[in-house]
């Protein structure tokens, strides 16, 4: 059963939270990594995660809904869990991947529950698109995060 506009401009809604929560997140990250290289991929996430939230508000526009302009509060809740994680493991390039990885596989979650629901099939393909950028995110992220373990 198609969904009614209310039903996916809330999803979509729900999908702005994440990125903005990922923006900030990756943010957060990008400001205790030493490592320029990973500081880069930091930032260049958190671009992609603010221009997918800009993405999602248009189509909420255009749907006639109110779009979501900040994070969820999960999403600041997790931000405040890294830096308190942080300053206590010094701020470790492993334990900033780990959390980073963290936060993605709450993105992840939270895609797939959208690709479950019969969204409209414009609204899908975006929706698609930007989970496989998220499942990017996540395995960059990962694979830091291994690198970083085995070289400490």
């Amino acid at each position: 059963m198609a969904m009614d506009k209310d039903d996916v401009i809330d999803t979509l809604n729900d999908l702005i939270e994440t990125c903005k929560d990922g923006e900030q997140g990756f943010m957060t990250c990008a400001e205790d990594i030493k490592n320029f290289p990973v500081k880069e991929m930091f930032m260049t996430a958190a671009q992609r995660c603010r221009d997918a939230a800009q993405e999602l508000q248009r189509e909420v526009q255009m749907l006639g809904g109110k779009a979501e302009t900040s994070g969820s509060f999960s999403g600041s809740a997790h931000r405040r869990w890294v830096d308190v994680k942080s300053a206590i493991t010094g701020k470790s390039e492993a334990s900033v991947l780990a959390e980073c990885e963290r936060g993605e596989d709450v993105a992840k979650k939270n895609y797939q529950r959208a690709l479950e629901k019969d969204l409209p099939p414009n609204i899908r393909s975006i929706v698609e698109r930007q989970y496989r950028g998220v499942l990017e995110n996540h395995d960059r992220v990962r694979a830091l995060e291994k690198a970083a373990k085995a070289a400490s």
